[in-house]
């Protein structure tokens, strides 16, 4: 049985993420995306537009970490009306601090485009105190 699409998706978006592929990560998205990050830490709040998600977010997420953050898709599930999630392990070095959590994202989809991300994570207060 072949994956469903929206599976596919979310599954490329994070293959090109941990590769670096950019190009390929900003094609997976609608130009005004939205990703939403919990907490209450420098990296945290709602980065809107493809540009404010990759220069804003993501391109913080490896200088914050000296390229050490990754992240380790382990399952997607779908609804097939549109919405996507998953659920990874992200580790990351940060000074002398380090992170091994997990956590998970919803995705929005419309067509064939990611239009909103929302991340969840296990530990709200250990993200704060690791990103502060």
């Amino acid at each position: 049985m072949a994956e469903h699409p929206h599976a596919a998706l979310v599954r490329k978006g994070y293959e090109a993420f941990q590769r670096g592929d950019m190009d390929t990560l900003r094609g997976l998205m609608t130009g005004d995306a939205t990703h939403h990050v919990p907490g209450s830490h420098p990296l945290s709040g709602d980065f809107k537009g493809v540009d404010s998600i990759f220069d804003g977010y993501y391109g913080r997420l490896f200088s914050e970490t000296g390229g050490s953050f990754r992240v380790e898709l382990l399952n997607v599930f779908v609804d097939g009306r549109g919405h996507a999630v998953s659920v990874h392990r992200f580790t990351a070095d940060r000074g002398d601090k380090h992170i091994d959590e997990s956590g998970g994202i919803v995705f929005r989809i419309v067509g064939d485009k990611i239009t909103d991300l929302d991340e969840c994570v296990e530990d709200i207060e250990k993200g704060n105190a690791f990103w502060s």
